[in-house]
């Protein structure tokens, strides 16, 4: 078992273990529209990538349909592991709307033998999601 401060001081080591192997500037919650952003989530059961729709419900709709209407493409040429989760509930009980990709392994935060498999993946994955977003930006934001 890690203490709070040990489990906080891992994390901070991972995310700046990944940051230093993969240099790069990630459009994350950097996307210019509103509600609407990318998550890197990694804990002591699993990791994943996802855009998330955290707006309010009419803006989520729009947003939600937009992406459901070019789901084939990024089904097809990006991420063909993609899950779209019309209602997701974060922990807190929030209900957003949520298109992610997991890892398929069993991975832990605290247990660094897995976090190059997770920095491989998050990698991957989020210049795919990045890559679709950018080059259908202009039809989701539309």
């Amino acid at each position: 078992m890690f203490s709070k401060e040990e489990s906080r001081q891992l994390r901070q080591e991972f995310w700046t273990s990944f940051g230093k192997s993969f240099p790069r500037k990630w459009v994350l919650y950097n996307t210019k529209l509103k509600g609407l952003s990318f998550k890197f989530h990694f804990d002591n059961k699993n990791a994943l990538v996802a855009l998330d729709l955290e707006d309010d419900l009419e803006n989520r709709i729009k947003y939600w349909e937009k992406l459901q209407a070019l789901k084939s493409i990024l089904l097809d040429e990006f991420l063909p592991n993609a899950i779209f989760s019309e209602a997701y509930f974060l922990d807190n009980e929030k209900e957003i709307s949520r298109i992610y990709v997991p890892l398929e392994q069993k991975v832990s935060i605290h247990n660094k033998n897995t976090w190059r498999d997770v920095m491989e993946f998050f990698n991957k994955n989020m210049n795919a999601f990045e890559a679709f977003f950018e080059e259908y930006k202009d039809v989701i934001e539309g």
